[in-house]
């Protein structure tokens, strides 16, 4: 390969990852300081002093990965098995876990939220962004507590926050208050939640999200399950005002279950109002008819994002916590087979929730955030239908985790 270099990078680095194979299937040397990569090197050229060298032996090398969508203050990894009933509706979810919590008083750290950090971390998550409750029984409590586990976690994991209003806005009073102390606390976006299905207010839902984001200058991120004809006026209602308040590149619609019902015509006009007002949508890849149609929406131009969702919780007892295994989901789904059609899954949790969450480093490249994960693979598609495990993690230039061989080799 022809190297690649930052100004000024042709003094001493810190850290070298020496012969890595790119996603492309070029072979490269990667040269890190401080917290950024500073050049790729041609594995043959003369290479300046460095603190410490990395053999990779021609193991796939890829960007850090990001998840979207995760819950961190909801997960009950750290406590005994808790049986999952049956799922109800949304507002039954919601005051089954409003009880759970009214009984519980567990420092969130304790509770399963270290837990899930460190299972992501090993996973190759290096970004993430996570909803956290805000309503009548947890009010500021969980978001003070998250904004705890960032710092602690600030010199391994980006974290992004979302100021969530899990039991809905207008018919929970303390809401409105608490959402706009959030985002001064130190939130990054504001979230919201079904504006007709909890709310029963669409305009007057969205009025008071977008008013919140506009004054505190931060990105939206909502949850829509609202299915059929609501979901997707609802859909259409947030790209509009997206557009009409200039948010582009800011708004995230999770779930948006939906567009799993719209014909092709209707998902169309859709996908076209998304892409002119900058709207991300984020899919967990959820089982049963709910997933939104992610192969069309892409061909549509649609940008698309992967997120864990809720891991071992009173929503969901799974314990998928790696974007890997979150991609092989979405291959198995839409029987995605081909080597093409398997690599592009690599975008979803890399490259786009770069561009379009801010979340990540999304390439492997002078000037990013030296957040790379190495497999022993021979290229994604592997990676990903393996549903493999880095072998290394390097999260802000300094090694997180080295599952090498004693020898620096890749494991058996």
């Amino acid at each position: 390969m022809t190297s690649i270099a930052e100004p000024h990078a042709g003094g001493p680095c810190d850290l070298r990852l020496h012969d890595a194979a790119l996603a492309d299937g070029s072979r490269a040397t990667i040269d890190i300081r401080g917290d950024h990569v500073v050049a790729l090197r041609d594995p043959g050229a003369p290479l300046p002093p460095t603190g410490r060298t990395i053999e990779l032996g021609g193991a796939l090398l890829l960007p850090g990965l990001s998840d979207g969508h995760v819950h961190l203050d909801k997960c009950l990894l750290g406590l005994p098995w808790r049986p999952h009933a049956a799922a109800g509706s949304v507002r039954a979810i919601i005051d089954d876990e409003k009880a759970f919590r009214r009984a519980t008083r567990i420092p969130l750290a304790e509770q399963g939220a270290e837990a899930l950090l460190e299972r992501m971390l090993r996973g190759g998550t290096t970004s993430l962004r996570t909803h956290v409750d805000i309503d009548d029984v947890t009010r500021l409590d969980h978001l003070a507590q998250i904004l705890d586990l960032r710092a602690r976690w600030s010199d391994r994991l980006e974290i992004q926050i979302v100021a969530f209003p899990q039991s809905g806005i207008l018919g929970c009073p303390p809401v409105v208050d608490d959402l706009d102390a959030a985002l001064r606390m130190g939130a990054d976006l504001v979230g919201g939640l079904d504006p007709v299905g909890i709310d029963g207010d669409r305009d007057g839902h969205l009025d008071i999200v977008f008013a919140l984001a506009e004054r505190h200058g931060r990105g939206i991120d909502i949850h829509l399950h609202e299915g059929g004809a609501a979901g997707l006026a609802t859909i259409a209602a947030i790209a509009a005002r997206t557009a009409a308040a200039g948010l582009g590149g800011q708004v995230t619609i999770s779930h948006a279950f939906a567009l799993a019902e719209a014909d092709d015509l209707e998902l169309g006009r859709i996908a076209e109002a998304l892409n002119r007002a900058g709207v991300a949508i984020l899919s967990s890849v959820p089982g049963g008819a709910r997933c939104p149609p992610i192969p069309r929406l892409r061909e549509l131009g649609v940008a698309i994002c992967f997120g864990t969702d809720n891991v071992h919780d009173c929503w969901n007892p799974a314990t998928v916590t790696s974007m890997v295994a979150r991609a092989q989901l979405a291959a198995y789904r839409f029987d995605l087979r081909t080597d093409a059609e398997l690599a592009a899954l690599l975008a979803p949790i890399t490259a786009v929730p770069a561009r379009v969450l801010g979340l990540g480093p999304g390439a492997v490249a002078p000037g990013a955030r030296a957040d790379l994960i190495a497999f022993a693979a021979g290229g994604v598609p592997q990676v990903i239908v393996e549903r493999q495990e880095p072998m290394l993690v390097v999260a802000r230039g300094a090694v997180a985790l080295d599952r090498r061989g004693p020898a620096g080799d890749p494991p058996p």
